[in-house]
């Protein structure tokens, strides 16, 4: 719900709540580093603390940082790469049956209507995880009238099948997208990214725990990388709705190609 509740915000409230929390646990280490009260305990528990001590976290912090930052732009370049073989597939469809001898104004139509189903419905649908039951609907349709076995006699069959291998590539590739679209954030990967964080947040301060103004200087510096690391990776976390979306202009650009000539 945490990690929901920070995607849904802009981006430079991201920023800001990442960076109030890092804020926040600096502003704790620094009091309790030279509070009276307790100062004595924070100078024990720093006694002996070495950076090598620090290095064992943020190599394992580094790690899965690396991790989650792939795993997000992957997504990405999978979301993005699978919308532009859509609008390909769109156009070979619309084309193929232009280039047959036989008469395939009805795929086109419902090609058409297909591709209506997918920018007008189902792509404002894929921001909550949820697919369009018109888009469904359009796509068996389509399906259907491309399966019709007249085609192959009177368009040829190579035609017919090319016809078909497009259609069954739409199905697929629409699969995959809505599969992308549903992927949730994992909760448990951002909630160890964070401990990890705090963790050398705290390695740190415990290194320079008997002096304050280093100790201020070197947290600043790592929370500010941390910070501005991990808000970019949030920014591709969710391919079709988060404060980078993939678009639907590669389908409208299809559209309008397939629009612009008659049925």
């Amino acid at each position: 719900m945490v990690l929901t509740f920070w995607l849904d915000q802009p981006v430079w409230l991201m920023f800001v709540l990442l960076s109030a929390v890092f804020a926040i646990c600096m502003g704790a280490i620094s009091l309790l580093s030279t509070w009276s009260a307790t100062r004595p305990g924070m100078h024990k528990l720093g006694i002996g603390v070495v950076a090598p001590y620090f290095n064992a976290i943020s190599v394992m912090l580094a790690l899965l940082t690396g991790f989650v930052a792939n795993d997000a732009w992957e997504r990405q370049r999978q979301a993005t790469k699978i919308v532009q073989s859509e609008k390909t597939n769109l156009l070979a469809v619309h084309d193929l049956s232009l280039a047959t001898a036989s008469d395939m104004s009805a795929i086109r139509t419902k090609l058409v209507a297909y591709a209506n189903a997918l920018i007008d419905d189902e792509w404002p649908k894929m921001t909550v995880g949820e697919s369009s039951a018109t888009a469904n609907e359009a796509l068996g349709e389509l399906m259907q009238s491309v399966a019709d076995p007249r085609h192959s006699a009177e368009a040829g069959a190579a035609a017919h099948g090319s016809l078909l291998d497009a259609v069954m590539n739409l199905r697929a590739e629409r699969g995959t997208r809505l599969g992308l679209a549903d992927v949730q954030g994992d909760q448990s990967k951002w909630l160890t990214l964070m401990v990890l964080a705090l963790l050398t947040l705290v390695s740190i301060g415990l290194i320079h725990v008997d002096k304050p103004v280093p100790q201020a200087v070197a947290m600043i510096l790592f929370s500010v990388a941390t910070v501005t690391t991990l808000g970019m990776i949030g920014l591709h976390e969710r391919p079709f709705d988060g404060p980078m979306p993939v678009t639907s202009a590669p389908l409208e650009m299809a559209r309008t190609a397939m629009t612009s000539v008659k049925p």
